[in-house]
This record gives structure tokens, sequence and C-alpha cells, in this order.
């Protein structure tokens, strides 16, 4: 696939899992429980989560906010409305995102397959009397969260890799 087809499918990808993530957190922020009994957080904070205190529903309103300037952004590196934005600006942006998202996904920030793995095979022990519900959500980091992430990363790296640094304008 050519580089400028790369970077397009990236640009693309990453928006419609900014969208989609930005969907859910929205969601939860109105008071939806959509998928906030699956997030894989130490048990004090799960709780706090899921009894919707106010430090969470505020992280959600941000964070579905991040996710709209998320699709702005991973538009702007194809869409003709994006020239105007510094281009350096925008990749390095991607970069940082795509590989801290792949970082989470592989589990080098707690989470994630490496992460995981070790606590499903019982190499890395649970949290004392939380066993069954550490276990449970490392099936669905391994299984939904982990995965996303990885997908969502590898859209931004597709989308910084395949773009060349002109300054500004489209390329």
């Amino acid at each position: 696939m050519p580089r400028a087809d790369r970077a397009r499918v990236g640009a693309y990808g990453a928006a419609v899992c900014a969208a989609a993530y930005g969907s859910m957190k929205l969601a939860q922020a109105l008071g939806a429980k959509a998928l906030a009994d699956r997030d894989p957080l130490p048990p004090e904070l799960r709780e706090r989560l899921l009894a919707r205190d106010p430090l969470f529903v505020a992280s959600h309103w941000v964070l579905a906010g991040a996710a709209v300037v998320g699709v702005v952004l991973a538009l702007a590196t194809v869409r003709p409305w994006g020239a105007a934005a510094p281009r350096r600006l925008l990749l390095a942006i991607a970069w940082v995102l795509g590989i801290f998202m792949i970082a989470r996904a592989i589990g080098v920030l707690g989470f994630g397959f490496v992460g995981d793995a070790l606590l499903l095979a019982d190499v890395r022990p649970p949290p004392a009397g939380e066993a069954a519900l550490a276990r449970d959500l490392a099936r669905w980091d391994l299984l939904l969260w982990s995965p996303f992430f990885l997908l969502w990363g590898a859209f931004w790296t597709a989308t910084a890799g395949g773009r060349r640094v002109t300054g500004r304008g489209a390329p």
C-alpha cells in the first residue's frame, strides 16, 4: 500500500476509534454504565467509578472532549481544511498518541497483554481478596481494551508514518 494511502487509512481509522471511545465516555458521563464495570482499575478506584464519584464523571467529560479533539486532529492530517495546521505538530501528536496507545496495549504502562497474561497465568498475584474480579477484568482487558488500544495506536502511527513533513499545507 502506498505511503499516502496508509496515512489516509490510519487517519480515518484513528478518527473512528476516537469517536467510538469518545461516545462511550460521553455515555458514561451522562450516567450510562457502558462497559464502566469492565474498566481495569484497582478495586478502590473501580468502586468510585461505579458510584459516579464527581471526579470520575468529570474525567469522562474531559475524555469525551479529548476524543473530539482526536477526531479533528486525525482528520486534519488528510482533509483540505487541515492544511492550515502546522504539519510537524500534527505528526508529532500522532506519533506520541500512537506510541502511548501501543505501549498501553502491550503492557508497558501496567495494563495490557503482558500484565493480563501474567495475572491470568498466576505469575503476578492479584490484589488480596479481589482475585476473581482481577481475573475477570484481565480477561476483558485482554480481549477488548488491549486490542482496541493496539489498533488505535497502529492507526495513529500509520497516520504519522505515512506523511512527509513539509511545513504547512496538505500533503
